[in-house]
């Protein structure tokens, strides 16, 4: 299949629906929050009960219009919500309030890096228009009847179409992370892709290479993990390859994905949008962007991500690696910051920390919200290390009991007694004696072998229990051992 793949052009674009973190519906005064018991944050707005009309959440839209500067687009100053028409029996009013000719931002783009290249890739952004989210349909197994919760019903979204301009799943899924890390940088969402803020519809096809024209897409629908995209998007692309190698064609439909038997199979047809029947929604005035508006939510963008991996690159001299994964999560970046605040002599040795130590301490019960580590200890364990109070080995103990107590490194090591011996005088007796025990390796040491230093080292820091400071250890047992070389 690999050398099959050399023959075709993949085009993958993809629609994400973000849903936008406000305490209240899009249309109505309902409750947005997650995770009520079923069907009670429902309002007669989001049911389409009869003498009742939609009022525009305002914050909905400023933070369509955040996504919308953060994503390089020209924000409208005059959109129009429409009524997209269908059936389906999560959708009360039997249409859902809309974006069609007039969205509220066009015409921007987004910057991805892959893993393994540092050169960018600009990925178009074809559109951003705002919308109502559907209720939630759950099909029971073996039951002749499926149960609707219409708490979703009418919780804000956007909706962010990309230009088909990237050319495999690991694009695809550069451009994903990406995105997802933005719109939680601007806390218009909180980009849970279990709980469904941040949904990725694929739309995948091949054509010949060097062929202008695009081949006919599939949409792949409903999938929950960047893992899964990339798995559903590789095998919809061979199976669209072995498809045309045995002569046939591609249907243009909606397939979803099976992660257990890792394939796609069709759900439905793809429609197109005259089957929609989109006309403008009556019940709605236009949505008018005022200058003072615009300029005010443009001047509230905070630091992007792309933005933070480059200061952090050139401000505190971090490989793109470190600064790539510090600036993953808008969360972990703050601690970060605040650790090197607290400590600003050594960035490279804080972001060490917290990369490699910190990290890997955090699960679904500890997040680097509840981590008993705060950033100023961190940054003041750093500083321990630096001005040599503790080896980095001692300082590994002091971590663990900061991790179960929450302590003050620096009282710590003073309860425990675990300041490094700095003083020759009290080295200078250990490394005498270790010398004097220990014939063979000396002799060894003065035939050539130097590397044997190490082991003389070793011995030194057995003896104080790690507290010894081991870069003046060296010295003065190379300095002792060259005595009589």
């Amino acid at each position: 299949m690999a050398n099959l793949r050399d023959k075709y052009e993949v085009v993958i674009g993809l629609e994400v629906h973000v849903q936008l973190q406000t305490k209240s519906k899009i249309f109505s005064s309902a409750s947005a929050a997650y995770g009520a018991q079923p069907n009670t944050q429902v309002s007669e707005v989001d049911l389409g009960l009869p003498g009742v009309l939609p009022v525009l959440n305002r914050t909905a839209v400023e933070y369509a219009m955040r996504a919308g500067f953060a994503l390089n687009c020209e924000v409208r100053e005059w959109s129009q919500f429409a009524r997209k028409n269908y059936f389906y029996p999560d959708l009360p009013k039997g249409y859902q309030i809309s974006q069609f000719e007039y969205p509220l931002c066009e015409h921007g783009h987004l910057d991805i890096e892959l893993e393994d290249s540092e050169e960018k890739k600009r990925i178009g952004i074809v559109r951003i228009h705002m919308e109502e989210d559907a209720g939630k349909s759950t099909h029971v197994e073996d039951r002749p009847y499926s149960l609707v919760d219409l708490n979703r019903a009418g919780v804000p979204l956007i909706e962010i179409v990309s230009a088909p301009d990237m050319r495999s799943a690991d694009e695809a899924v550069a451009y994903l992370k990406e995105l997802r890390n933005i719109v939680v940088y601007l806390g218009v969402s909180d980009g849970n892709m279990q709980e469904g803020s941040f949904r990725c519809d694929s739309n995948v096809s091949i054509r010949p290479k060097g062929q202008e024209e695009l081949g006919t897409r599939t949409e792949l629908k409903n999938i929950n993990s960047f893992k899964f995209i990339k798995d559903a998007i590789n095998y919809e692309i061979d199976r669209q390859i072995e498809l045309v190698e045995a002569g046939g064609e591609v249907v243009q439909e909606t397939r979803l994905y099976n992660p257990s038997k890792g394939e796609t199979f069709a759900m439905r047809s793809k429609e197109e949008s005259h089957d929609y029947r989109y006309f403008p929604e009556p019940d709605l005035p236009p949505i008018v962007i005022d200058e003072a508006w615009r300029e005010e939510v443009r001047e509230s963008l905070p630091e992007l991500p792309a933005e933070k991996r480059a200061r952090y690159q050139e401000e505190y001299e971090l490989s793109a690696y470190d600064a790539g994964v510090l600036t993953d999560d808008r969360l972990l970046a703050e601690y970060f910051e605040q650790a090197v605040d607290a400590y600003a002599d050594n960035p490279k040795g804080v972001a060490n920390w917290v990369i490699n130590e910190l990290l890997g301490r955090l699960d679904a019960q500890t997040t680097i919200e509840t981590v008993a580590v705060r950033p100023p200890e961190l940054g003041k364990l750093v500083r321990l290390i630096d001005e040599d109070v503790i080896s980095g080995k001692i300082a590994k103990q002091v971590f663990e009991e900061m991790l179960a107590s929450g302590g003050d490194p620096e009282e710590i090591v003073e309860e425990k007694g675990l300041k490094q011996i700095s003083d020759e005088g009290a080295l200078g007796e250990i490394i005498d004696g270790i010398i004097a025990d220990n014939p063979d390796q000396v002799a060894t040491y003065r035939e050539g072998n130097t590397n044997i230093v190490g082991w003389f080292v070793g011995q030194v820091m057995r003896a104080t229990k790690g507290q010894a400071n081991p870069q003046l250890a060296n010295e003065m047992l190379r300095d002792r051992l060259d005595e009589d070389r």
